[in-house]
């Protein structure tokens, strides 16, 4: 999970508000060091922690309580609200202008912070949603770049331009300019440094000019903490950040610092890396974002994950079976295919309202996501006829398909099972229509908060 330990602190603290019996200004005092406690260990500046905590307590003693929630709600909420503005409130999304070919997006940062890296997420990312993306490489310092950026842009499947005898990255652009012209966005890679320096603001502006990009990028890793506040402001006035992108916020402690001193500089954070793989990467919305950490969910980070992982076919094919009470073990199969593709187990748990919520141990998530591998080698170990007519799988039958998927009768029970519990909520469907269905799906996207309180 992004930012895991700062987020269970966070729900753990919400959780005494929830379970207290009395709300008061006591308990607001040991929520208030709970949450400073929480942010300093994710390395967040003292001085910021103490600004936002005053203004927690600040608003539940002198702000009017709406007669809509409870005293408990309303603490809940002002924490969730206040935690948004810290981190930049709105989000700071790039437009992307398809009339500008190509859209030119250039990365800057130091060394070692996954500029390459990220380009080929960002790649995915726009290609992903029907642009025609390529990119190209001007980071001529350091020998192995431009056959990693090939190798990055040959793994997503967009072209790339590099010249690896050019050692001036305004002649390679200049090579290539004219072929660059039939694309909807161009990605830049550039050279980086181990340290600001005036050569690399010197290199940079050089491009800068010579390119004219419309958004440049600092890409920062989340483990550099609060010296991304440095970072992100120098460069920021030196060539013109538009924004930022943070990596490795997967796996450090540091990355709250990282967030929150980026949110300072006036570059505010465009996407955020969260994993390693291509499809490790979301565009920040601090919204959703502190909703994730405090256990509330990410609803349209999940249906952008769902998008991708299953065709805007294969989704309505699903709805209309669903709408007619009809489910077998191919849609079964259809839809664990698509939750592989959407990531670990652990990851879209916490985008599912309420899920997020609770502790579940991640041997648990392990175990689950392994009995899905073995059901899938189950199924792909049964007749055309028993998958699409599950009811048919007698004792031999599945004594046959556990020594066929290698995986023991117990484990092709278990599939049996969780197939029946699953028609049973198919059913429940059965006789309505794709706007019932809709109401349903609204209903759910507009549930934010603990106990179905809604946070707009």
């Amino acid at each position: 999970m992004v930012l895991e330990n700062l987020g269970n602190s966070l729900k753990d603290t919400l959780h005494k508000v929830a379970n207290a019996v009395f709300v008061d200004e006591k308990l607001v005092n040991e929520l208030i060091k709970d949450i400073q406690k929480a942010l300093l260990q994710s390395d967040v500046n003292v001085k910021m922690v103490f600004e936002l905590t005053n203004s927690i307590k600040s608003r539940f003693l002198k702000d009017e309580i709406p007669g809509t929630i409870s005293k408990k709600e309303w603490l809940i909420k002002i924490v969730y609200e206040e935690l948004v503005k810290f981190l930049g409130e709105e989000q700071d999304k790039i437009e992307i202008d398809t009339k500008r070919k190509p859209f030119k997006i250039m990365m800057v940062g130091l060394f070692g912070n996954g500029k390459t890296t990220t380009i080929g997420k960002l790649a995915r990312f726009y290609s992903k949603r029907s642009y025609k993306v390529a990119t190209i490489g001007l980071d001529v310092h350091r020998p192995a770049a431009p056959d990693q950026l090939e190798q990055i842009s040959k793994d997503v499947d967009v072209p790339c331009y590099v010249d690896k005898k050019e050692k001036d990255p305004s002649k390679i652009y200049s090579k290539f300019e004219k072929e660059l012209g039939k694309y909807d966005i161009l990605l830049i890679d550039t050279a980086g440094r181990d340290a600001l320096s005036d050569d690399l603001i010197k290199e940079l502006n050089t491009i800068n000019k010579k390119i004219n990009p419309d958004e440049r990028l600092l890409v920062i890793g989340a483990d550099v903490g609060q010296a991304a506040e440095n970072q992100a402001r120098k460069l920021h006035e030196a060539a013109g950040i538009t924004g930022v992108v943070i990596t490795k916020l997967d796996g450090t402690a540091k990355g709250g610092g990282a967030l929150a001193a980026c949110a300072v500089t006036g570059a505010n954070v465009k996407f955020i890396g969260v994993g390693e793989k291509p499809q490790d990467l979301e565009e920040f919305k601090p919204k959703n974002f502190v909703g994730r950490l405090l256990g509330m969910g990410d609803l349209e980070a999940l249906l952008d994950k769902a998008k991708e992982a299953i065709s805007t076919e294969e989704a309505e094919d699903l709805s209309q079976k669903f709408l007619k009470g009809e489910f077998n073990l191919i849609d079964m199969h259809q839809q664990m295919e698509a939750m592989s593709k959407m990531g670990p187990l652990s990851k879209v748990m916490e985008m599912i309202p309420g899920m997020g919520q609770l502790k579940l141990p991640k041997d648990a998530l392990n175990v689950q996501e392994g009995k899905l591998k073995k059901w899938k080698h189950a199924m792909n170990s049964m007749t055309r006829e028993e998958l699409e007519d599950p009811d048919s799988i007698s004792g031999t039958r599945i004594e046959r398909i556990s020594k066929g998927a290698g995986v023991s009768t117990s484990e092709v029970r278990d599939l049996v099972k969780q197939y029946k519990q699953s028609k049973k909520m198919v059913k429940m469907f059965k006789g309505g229509s794709e706007k019932d269905m809709q109401k349903m799906m609204q209903k759910m996207q507009g549930m934010k908060g603990m106990g179905g309180m809604k946070f707009k």
